[in-house]
């Protein structure tokens, strides 16, 4: 049986991220299931599935284990603070 993943390009957080270095605007968001992003581009944030991007982020590490993603990103630009 084959294992489930999901390819995107649009970083959804639903609010759910954690800021682990605010000097380098770098945060980590764990995602259930496995996903991939395409590493070292720029990639649109929302907080939802149909809401407007709030942002632009880099991806710079995914873990994936035991059915879920680590997404660690660098935020690198913001277009709401809500």
């Amino acid at each position: 049986m084959g294992t489930p993943i999901n390819f995107d390009t649009v970083l959804r957080t639903e609010g759910k991220e954690k800021r682990i270095d605010s000097k380098e605007n770098i945060f980590q968001l764990e995602l259930q299931g496995y996903h991939l992003f395409p590493l070292h581009q720029v990639i649109d944030i929302t907080r939802a599935k149909d809401t407007d991007e709030i942002g632009r982020a880099i991806i710079v590490e995914l873990t994936l284990k035991e059915e879920r993603t680590i997404c660690t990103y660098q935020l690198v630009s913001l277009s709401s603070v809500n």
